[in-house]
């Protein structure tokens, strides 16, 4: 066999060779949209391959990006890694703390920075040991005027540079691409490193039918970040397969996703269900015409089987997903297989709202005290993966010892199997709830609570409990036009009831106006917990 290296740059070549005329429509502020082609695209890369090699970028560096989804990121995405260096998406909604130590422990040599975020890095800068240059995204071309010697403007330098550029061939496949840090709710975040060949197989396997399903006849538009965990790997995968694509751009709203998917006809779309809601929501109160949209996948946490019912009720697939930052991120996938296409549709939305069957590529593994689970539905286990594109270490980090265990990954989230082999995530570790010595899910009782009439959001959490060792708060946002009382209280128990056991019910169902979130939407348990212990009266 031909041994062709697995590099990205090859996207580049067909994408170009194949569909000059496809579409990318990036929007960079409320009032500027940009209508590319993939030929535009071609060239603009090549541009900025020249650029990295003018700023001195050499093999493995590290270049930083700090920016929303738009085309100068795309075009990052791409050239960074067809030169050789590495790109490490910068998660723009890290604390200060964070943003310091992951440039630094990366060692970003090059920053690539929107305009309209540099304010938040502009203050870090004393503090960015291995940073030498800083590239400003933007329409105007304007510079900040910061304490900082070499800033560019990215059109500017774009502009001079020369099209013509070769992308080696020689680069190891199994060379460093990208990187992403995990979003820490604990301790400093982790840096995962994702390879060429990693991202090849990955995009491809997002490809197949039981996958993505993406193809040439998509317009796909990302709303998971370009600065967290590769957007989901969308990026490389429209660009392999030819997709047009939409990029939202900064500071998105419901109502502006939904424009989009009017106007621009997105047939796929991505995010996590706090974006869902609140597009239904908008849907439900402005209806626009989402004739085009084909399918929703979504991850980050779980989905209330209500949330699935109502986009499946709008005549759109709503899919969910199962990733992590440390897997490029696809493991899993919701799709129905053949087994199932007789069930009931209730039924169909109980596997719907599981975290899936695995892609192609990817094995896993639910493990106990005992070994493996069967697949009942019920027995609980550690859920453990491995794969071409799952990373086995952490980057530069001691912390690989505890998360890797005989070549597999310890996921960190507790899981069963369905009896059809869906995987169902159950809780998280430290979030699975003890009382009386028997388990109780956060997740089965927030997605219930998501699921009945008022309830915008909920999200549960355990409290010591001198006798059954823990017990259940709820936490619940109300929509709009609910009232917390009393009555609605108890509404809401009754609804419970109706589902769970009598000791599964939450010892206090607390109203809030929001819940507090990590920088990718998912709950924030920690300070969820302090937020309750402090309403109940607790000390943590």
């Amino acid at each position: 066999m031909m041994q062709i290296p697995m590099l990205l740059s090859s996207f580049i070549t067909r994408a170009e060779t194949h569909f000059p005329h496809k579409k990318i429509v990036s929007r960079t502020s409320p009032d500027i949209i940009h209508r590319l082609t993939y030929a535009d695209f071609a060239d603009r890369t090549r541009r900025l391959a020249n650029v990295l090699d003018g700023l001195g970028v050499e093999r493995g560096m590290k270049v930083g990006s700090f920016a929303w989804n738009h085309h100068r990121h795309l075009e990052l995405y791409f050239a960074v890694p067809s030169v050789g260096a590495v790109l490490h998406m910068i998660n723009i909604r890290l604390s200060p703390e964070h943003i310091i130590h992951i440039v630094n422990h990366a060692e970003d040599e090059v920053l690539f920075v929107d305009d309209n975020l540099f304010s938040i890095i502009e203050p870090l800068i004393p503090e960015l040991k291995t940073v030498r240059h800083i590239v400003i995204m933007s329409d105007d071309s304007v510079i900040p005027n910061a304490n900082f010697e070499s800033m560019h403007d990215y059109e500017t330098v774009l502009a001079n540079a020369s099209s013509e550029y070769e992308f080696p061939t020689d680069i190891d496949e199994n060379s460093a691409a990208g990187m992403c840090y995990t979003s820490a709710t604990t301790g400093m975040p982790k840096g995962v490193v994702y390879s060429h060949r990693g991202l090849y197989l990955h995009s491809f396997a997002s490809g197949l039918v039981d996958s993505f399903g993406i193809s040439e006849r998509d317009v796909v538009m990302p709303v998971v970040p370009m600065f967290h965990v590769n957007a989901w790997g969308l990026p490389f995968t429209s660009v392999l397969f030819g997709s047009s694509q939409v990029l939202p751009g900064p500071n998105f709203t419901p109502e502006l996703l939904i424009d989009l998917i009017e106007s621009e006809g997105v047939t796929f779309t991505a995010g996590v269900p706090t974006v869902w809601l609140s597009v239904l929501k908008e849907q439900e109160e402005k209806p626009r015409d989402l004739s085009s949209l084909d399918r929703v996948f979504v991850g980050g946490s779980a989905s209330p089987r209500g949330l699935i019912k109502a986009y499946q009720d709008l005549g759109v697939k709503y899919i969910s997903i199962y990733g992590m930052t440390e897997t490029s991120p696809v493991v899993s996938v919701s799709r129905y297989t053949s087994e199932v296409e007789n069930y009931s549709e209730e039924e169909k939305i109980d596997l719907r709202a599981t975290q899936g069957i695995p892609i192609p590529g990817v094995q896993t593994k639910i493990v106990n005290e005992h070994g493996h689970v069967p697949w009942d539905g019920e027995t609980m286990g550690e859920l453990m993966l491995r794969g071409p594109w799952i990373t086995d270490e952490y980057y530069k980090d001691a912390r690989s010892e505890e998360a890797f265990e005989d070549g597999w990954l310890r996921t960190g989230d507790i899981a069963v199997y369905t009896k059809e082999g869906y995987i169902k995530i159950m809780d998280r570790v430290g979030d699975l709830i003890k009382s009386g010595g028997e388990w109780i899910s956060s997740v089965d009782l927030e997605n219930a609570l998501m699921s009945l009439e008022g309830v915008y959001e909920a999200a549960v959490v355990a409290v010591p409990h001198p006798k059954w060792q823990e017990r259940p708060i709820a936490s619940v946002v109300l929509k709009d036009g609910y009232e917390a009382n009393e009555e609605t209280k108890q509404r809401l128990y009754d609804g419970l009831r109706e589902r769970f056991a009598s000791w599964w019910m939450p010892d206090e169902i607390l109203f809030m106006d929001e819940l507090p979130k990590t920088s990718v939407g998912k709950f924030l348990k920690a300070e969820l917990r302090k937020i309750v212990f402090d309403q109940v009266g607790m000390k943590q």
